[in-house]
């Protein structure tokens, strides 16, 4: 502070002579001010060449999706436009988001022509997704609020083994999309609950999967009740005799969309066989898990009580193990997937109900216990590993009767599964290392029996 009376004045700061130089020689070079760097490049976005709404963008960057699967790319331009569309491609290429992304796009659309900012307040749906098994409509009903996050369309999980009352409230409460098994949508639809005749959009999830259930008569009636006009999305990993006649039944000039053959298992996925005696499965099986690294293992059995069994075989040596089959409750049914996807179950022990759509990205091993009998589940099953072009382990234990099934399967993927011996478990009878073949000899003749009469005996 200055007191009254002071002449002198206060110091200047001293200058500095480097800055003004430099300032004085980009002024020589540049003119009056050196130029602005330009912007880097826009990064563009795969999934905005689709002419998707910011909303769907956002929700797209932040689910991580960085670029488009084969099977988006080739099936979200014929959908956006409104075109049915009949998709097949391998377990885990992203066909979920194939059907959610146009759902939600063509709700808006019409949402924003006809100006209405708010979901409907009466229990009549526009979009409908019907799935074989509660755990995939889980799944999908979890990827429709993702990519709907900021939007407002509202979304309701109508399955059987839930509260039908919470569901007839949720319904009442307005509802937008309705992600169903076709058992539990059929009982609304008898009580009148919910209406179906605004549908605009009807997708079929695990089409081939549906009708190997026996959903076929169910999925008709379904069907049926709903518009004309409306859009129909199916999507499938195969396409048997029984999905083309439900697509000339339900569709209309479908695009057809095939990014893999038919029955491809996914490239990233390594399979192994051991040969084994039936009553050794069980010793082996705890091998296996023992002394190889494993993050998290599903373990398909044939049954569901071999589904119990193998359950109670491994907690009784001290593994924590998850089950899951149709004879569970739904509470134990979603308690054993929390545990499982939360890694507090490191091993599940399912039926083929899990074969089908059950995405958990951090399964490294899957296991066939039993070989399945019809050679597609084995394509589903091993499927639930090397997820989205990921990398997994796929082992299947085969007894000599399973042999058979086995030789099926490697017809219907086109190669041999190799045969391998587990280096540290003790066999009681050695395994055969190469593929059954039955003997054939060129020597063996069919000999005709012509009948004769009994005098030819005594003719010399």
């Amino acid at each position: 502070m200055r007191r009254t009376g002071d002449t002198h004045s206060e110091p200047t700061p001293p200058t500095n002579t480097g800055t003004k130089l430099i300032q004085k020689l980009l002024r020589n070079i540049f003119g009056s001010t050196p130029p602005v760097p330009p912007p880097p490049p826009a990064v563009p976005e795969p999934f905005a060449g689709f002419g998707l709404i910011p909303d769907l963008l956002k929700a797209v960057r932040a689910m991580g999706f960085s670029t488009p699967t084969p099977i988006q790319e080739r099936s979200l331009p014929p959908a956006l436009k409104g075109q049915d569309v009949l998709g097949s491609a391998m377990t885990g290429s992203g066909k979920t988001a194939a059907f959610v992304l146009p759902l939600l796009q063509r709700l808006f659309q019409e949402r924003a022509a006809t100006g209405k900012g708010a979901a409907p307040r009466r229990p009549c749906v526009r979009a409908l997704v019907l799935v074989p098994t509660r755990e995939l409509a889980a799944q999908v009903e979890s990827a429709v609020r993702d990519l709907a996050r900021n939007t407002p369309a509202r979304c309701v999980l109508v399955i059987g083994g839930a509260s039908f009352h919470e569901q007839e409230q949720a319904l009442r409460r307005g509802a937008d999309i309705v992600v169903a098994t076709p058992g539990r949508l059929l009982d609304h639809c008898s009580r009148r609950t919910l209406a179906l005749d605004g549908v605009r959009v009807a997708v079929l999830d695990e089409a081939d999967r549906m009708l190997d259930m026996g959903f076929m008569p169910d999925v008709r009636r379904i069907m049926a009740s709903l518009p004309r006009d409306r859009q129909t999305l199916m999507f499938s990993a195969t396409i048997p005799p029984d999905v083309e006649r439900a697509v000339r039944e339900f569709m209309r000039d479908p695009v057809r969309i095939c990014v893999d053959p038919p029955a491809t298992p996914a490239s990233g996925i390594v399979q192994m066989l051991y040969p084994v005696m039936a009553d050794q499965k069980f010793e082996l099986l705890v091998t296996i898990l023992t002394k190889t690294k494993i993050t998290s293992v599903v373990v398909f059995t044939r049954t569901r009580s071999r589904a119990d069994q193998v359950a109670r075989f491994l907690e009784n040596r001290g593994m924590p193990v998850a089950l899951l089959h149709s004879n569970r409750s739904q509470d134990q049914r979603d308690k054993a997937m929390a545990g499982f996807r939360g890694r507090t179950r490191q091993i599940l022990v399912a039926t083929d109900i899990a074969a089908r759509g059950l995405d958990v990205r951090h399964i490294s091993h899957v296991v066939n216990f039993d070989v399945p009998l019809h050679p597609e589940d084995y394509v589903h099953r091993i499927g639930r590993t090397g997820r989205v072009f990921a990398v997994g382990d796929a082992i299947t234990l085969m007894s000599l009767e399973e042999e058979r099934f086995v030789n099926a399967i490697e017809r219907l993927i086109g190669t041999s599964i190799p045969r391998c011996v587990f280096p540290e478990f003790p066999y009681r009878v050695p395994p055969h290392l190469t593929p059954y073949k039955p003997p054939t000899s060129h020597h063996f003749r069919i000999r005709r029996r012509i009948a004769r009469s009994s005098s030819h005996r005594f003719r010399r």
